[in-house]
């Protein structure tokens, strides 16, 4: 399989025919027509439902498009990343997180890192955990910033100081905005919405005690703004890190931390063995320092 057929391939979804692709990559149609027949041939697949006037792809086309684009992605990445051997300390980092409070203390070493090196871009990648670690392993994202408890396994990482509290978002107008706190009394019989990460629940239960088996769970939500929309249209009480629900209208949407506290740890993370451009291995390095942990 060559990355050339790929594209063609890549091309011919994305113009939705093979006349129009054909144009686009400046070769003949019959000629684009015989590679996509070599290519099913060779994985021994339909790709294209063929009609009259559209082609559409077959459920094995829709994996090859998504496993095409991952590859094509990569080969790009790695390409970048060997122009970036040069002298002149420029290049992009793609950085995967989640809506934590660790990302203001990240918020700052980019602005530390940048004065340094101004010619370095960000691409920041918002997910949960799961999501990122997936496209780390794929050599997609090079850094990540994850919340715990999180398999470590295959990374090297260093742990941030700050602390990751659970939150409860509410209505502004709900009774429980006169609290402190909430207790797990205080929710009770009401609608919950959770974080989609299964490893998530385990804490969230043992806050909870034996009321969490009986819980009226309507929603799973990996990510704040989206459960945070359910809540302000009065379809549950979402619980979130409080990373970045502070900066939220607070007459559309509030929230109260619980009581007793509950809060976890994050880390900041890059796939162990893993050749890295010069320009990554100087952010990891000056991370650490700006961390405390380790000297320039």
């Amino acid at each position: 399989m060559e990355l050339r057929v790929l594209k063609y391939f890549l091309a011919v979804v994305r113009e939705g025919g093979i006349n129009k692709a054909a144009d686009v990559i400046h070769i003949t149609q019959p000629t684009l027509s015989r590679q996509l027949i070599q290519l099913e041939d060779e994985l021994g697949v339909k790709l294209f439902n063929r009609e009259t006037r559209s082609i559409t792809l077959t459920n094995e086309g829709i994996l090859l498009r998504r496993r095409a684009e991952e590859i094509l992605s990569l080969v790009d990445k790695t390409a970048q990343d060997l122009v970036e051997q040069e002298k002149v300390m420029e290049g992009k980092i793609v950085i995967g997180c989640g809506e934590l409070a660790a990302m203001q203390t990240v918020a700052s070493l980019i602005d530390d890192f940048h004065k340094k090196y101004p010619l370095v871009q960000y691409d920041i990648v918002t997910a949960n955990a799961d999501v990122i670690k997936e496209q780390m392993e794929k050599g997609l994202i090079d850094i990540g910033i994850l919340l715990e408890p999180v398999d470590m396994t295959k990374f090297d990482f260093v742990k941030f100081s700050c602390g990751e509290r659970w939150v409860v978002l509410m209505p502004p107008d709900d009774p429980l905005t006169k609290k402190d706190a909430v207790t797990p009394q205080d929710l009770e019989n009401l609608p919950i919405i959770l974080p989609r990460r299964p490893v998530l629940h385990s804490g969230i239960s043992s806050w909870f005690g034996k009321s969490f088996q009986n819980l009226n769970i309507t929603f799973t939500s990996n990510l704040t703004p989206n459960s945070a929309l359910m809540v302000m249209q009065g379809l549950g009480y979402s619980f979130v890190i409080e990373g970045s629900a502070f900066l939220f209208d607070r007459a559309k949407v509030d929230y109260r931390p619980l009581e007793p506290e509950l809060s976890a740890g994050s880390v900041m993370a890059w796939k162990r063995m893993q050749p890295q451009s010069i320009v990554i291995n100087r952010f990891i390095e000056y991370a650490k320092y700006f961390l405390g942990i380790s000297n320039l």
